[in-house]
């Protein structure tokens, strides 16, 4: 394997709707759809369909949701390794997806697809390159990076909140990309140069980096800041962009493309999940990717990091 990754899947019913609705109202919606979602299942999907080959592990219920995600991996040719408990439902999430492409989501887990430390086996982990973590089900994640770290797998986490113990799998993992509040709730300074500083300095990882949305990406390495804004791309639905984004950092990390390129590419690959509908409907290939990057088509919102307004000092994005 090229990459494993371990974590969420779900199914996600896309609601298409001109606005979201204010309490008590009533609005006409576009369409519903039925689709495949998940923050690691989603990457491991990209990184297939881009010519890696990926393994998924993770937990589903005991329902046509989860034969709606075998039947997926099997047709993109993911190794997957779905463990199944019996007598409960797959995740599922309602998303409301706006004109704007902005998306809110309502979402339901049963305990019993907790993914649990004794469901893997050392194996799934340490014959890939790299090992690809959301840390929801934390303790078995601390586990998986225990035995990458064993092997010198590099780790990559994909957070999104803080959960239960986190903490002590971040000392575990050598590639940290958040969302943008996370380095704040890490290490409550609003800063986020130095939160992204700070947080490094704290778990020892050898790159920490956030994801802004249409205002790009920042990731500081232990000596210098890179900053690579949006792409501007017509927008229908930001959802999954964040996970196609953590798969296009793998599959530049993997190629051994300098960091520049690697966040570059995983933007570009993120903009471009966000013209179609669904968490990987629009998944393109490489070449496509690369020939949005080559336009430098950037989101005219964000050309320089000091407009963000989120820095005390100012900082420059790499040539």
């Amino acid at each position: 394997m090229d990459v494993v990754g371990v974590g969420l899947n779900a199914t996600d019913t896309l609601i298409p709707l001109s606005r979201y609705p204010e309490s008590g109202e009533k609005i006409e919606i576009h369409s519903v759809s039925v689709l495949p979602g998940g923050q690691v299942a989603s990457a491991m999907i990209a990184c297939q369909q881009w010519g890696l080959q990926a393994r998924y592990v993770g937990k589903v219920g005991e329902d046509s949701a989860a034969n709606l995600h075998r039947s997926e991996f099997e047709k993109a040719g993911v190794d997957a390794r779905l463990i199944t408990s019996k007598g409960c439902a797959s995740q599922q999430a309602i998303i409301m997806v706006d004109d704007a492409g902005e998306r809110t989501v309502l979402w339901k887990r049963d305990e019993k697809i907790t993914l649990r430390p004794d469901d893997l086996k050392r194996e799934w982990i340490t014959d890939a390159r790299a090992l690809h973590l959301d840390g929801h089900d934390t303790e078995a994640a601390i586990l998986a990076a225990t035995w990458a770290r064993e092997a010198e797998i590099p780790v990559v986490a994909d957070l999104d909140n803080l959960y239960p113990n986190v903490e002590n799998l971040l000392t575990k993992v050598d590639y940290l990309i958040v969302s943008r509040d996370i380095p704040e709730q890490l290490t409550g300074n609003p800063d986020l140069a130095q939160a992204l500083i700070e947080t490094k300095e704290r778990f020892g990882c050898s790159l920490t980096a956030v994801t802004l949305g249409a205002d790009g990406a920042l990731a500081w390495d232990g000596r210098d800041f890179c900053y690579v804004p949006a792409f501007h791309v017509e927008v229908v639905d930001t959802t999954g962009a964040g996970d196609i984004f953590h798969a296009g950092f793998i599959y530049g990390l993997l190629n051994g493309w300098q960091l520049s390129r690697v966040l570059d590419f995983a933007c570009a690959a993120a903009a471009l999940n966000c013209t179609a509908l669904g968490a990987r409907g629009g998944i393109q290939p490489v070449h496509n990717v690369q020939a949005l990057m080559s336009t430098g088509m950037r989101n005219p919102a964000c050309t320089d990091l000091n407009d963000l307004g989120m820095l005390s000092r100012p900082l420059h994005s790499p040539e």
